[in-house]
């Protein structure tokens, strides 16, 4: 029998390694917030370290096999969702010369505008990863359930989140664990086709 994943919060001293499970899930988007694949991961760091963006050590769930760390998600209320983008985008721009601010801004507005809408009253999971390495030993699975016992801690009656639709690997765990589908975005370079799903609990 395989061994259970380990759930725990993050830590300072995790930022390294939840910077390069983060990058993995937008490795495009973090490249050109950041400037480059190297400023993108330092970019998460730097986000990491900053209270109030959507991927803060306090919103970060890890999962550990072996010791090591496996598998990192990204998860608050759905309301705190607008306010968080915004500041890990000021972290952005202060990292960047004023001439790439405006790219950056715009691109933000547009993944916000072409993405699914979660419920309003939903626990979303903003980025969700697995190891490379550690695929296929429960790791999402175990993180995702993290996500729902944070959604039933807050009184949220759902948990909501949104995939690449060309991600069949991910689409097949959710709808294996009762997330259904609830919205389809079509692609809008540099943004992909998107699925939203939501799962109710009970």
């Amino acid at each position: 029998m395989s061994e259970a994943p380990l759930i725990r919060e993050a830590r300072d001293e995790d930022a390294a390694a939840v910077a390069k499970l983060i990058y993995l899930t937008s490795p495009g988007g973090f490249s050109l917030f950041g400037g480059s694949a190297r400023r993108g991961l330092r970019l998460i760091e730097a986000a990491f370290a900053t209270p109030g963006t959507d991927c803060t050590r306090d919103v970060i769930t890890l999962a550990e096999l072996d010791g090591e760390i496996a598998g990192a998600m990204s998860a608050f209320p759905t309301e705190e969702g607008d306010e968080r983008r915004r500041r890990f985008v000021r972290v952005a721009l202060k990292r960047r010369p004023p001439w790439r601010w405006a790219k950056i801004v715009l691109v933000a507005r547009h993944g916000a505008a072409h993405s699914p809408t979660p419920p309003a009253d939903s626990f979303y999971v903003d980025s969700l990863a697995t190891a490379e390495r550690f695929r296929r030993r429960g790791v999402a699975a175990a993180l995702l359930a993290a996500a729902e016992r944070g959604a039933r801690e807050r009184g949220l009656p759902s948990v909501a989140l949104d995939t690449r639709e060309s991600n069949s690997g991910a689409r097949a765990l959710y709808d294996r664990l009762g997330y259904e589908v609830t919205a389809e975005v079509p692609a809008s370079p540099p943004i992909p086709a998107l699925v939203g799903y939501v799962k109710r609990l009970g």
